[in-house]
């Protein structure tokens, strides 16, 4: 890498809902059907305030915001259910993530990937692309005893790809994941998508609009 501020990049953190995937799209789908059932519509602020967080943490500010009677893990459980049975049919890469990752590994550049998800649905998705071995890393909200935008995730990321948090870029499409990729000291590169291009990005080192502006940049 020969362009600031990216010259002293070493390693790689990629997030994975909304940054490798579309998932997103599917957990707006599932959400908006869970809260229909109980009469209720998915306000925009509390979707956004829920993005980048372990579920248990994010159906928290679901239950909280609309007064809702059902247990996190009942509507975690639920939420998975409805999630599962629209995947295949919205499933996809975000633009540029293949490109970027043969970049990556062309360049001898080691990567991780750190999320707030549970790792069995990690693997999952990783499976369905033939990338899990394309990674020195899985973090997951297993590995963490604090979430996003707590810094502790992408501190491990680091340790896990054997550099600094400096000589770390961190790829991520929410608020928190952005203010934990800081917090840990990374550089940190934000790429919002329409479920997040609302949140504040104002500590991360640069924005931009795809994954493809980080391969035009190496």
């Amino acid at each position: 890498m020969n362009q600031s501020p990216l010259a002293s990049v070493r390693g790689v953190a990629f997030d994975l809902d909304g940054l490798m995937f579309n998932t997103e799209d599917v957990f707006e789908i599932a959400g908006n059907i869970l809260v229909e059932r109980r009469g209720k519509t998915m306000p925009e602020d509390v979707r956004s305030q829920m993005m980048g967080r372990r579920a248990h943490e994010a159906f928290a500010i679901l239950k909280e915001a609309l007064g809702l009677s059902d247990s996190i893990d009942t509507m975690i459980d639920e939420t998975k259910e409805i999630f599962y049975s629209h995947l295949d049919a919205h499933l996809q890469p975000m633009p540029g993530l293949f490109e970027l990752l043969d970049l990556l590994e062309a360049r001898n550049i080691p990567k991780c990937v750190a999320t707030s998800s549970y790792r069995d649905y990690l693997l999952d998705l990783l499976k369905r692309f033939d990338l899990s071995d394309r990674f020195v890393a899985l973090l997951s909200a297993e590995d963490v005893v604090e979430g996003k935008p707590n810094p502790e995730i992408y501190q491990k990321a680091a340790k896990s790809l054997q550099i600094a948090p400096q000589e770390m870029l961190v790829l991520e499409d929410s608020q928190a994941g952005t203010e934990a990729g800081a917090a840990a000291g990374a550089m940190v590169m934000s790429i919002p998508n329409r479920h997040t291009d609302m949140q504040d990005f104002s500590v991360a080192t640069i924005v931009g609009k795809s994954l493809n502006d980080l391969v035009e940049m190496l």
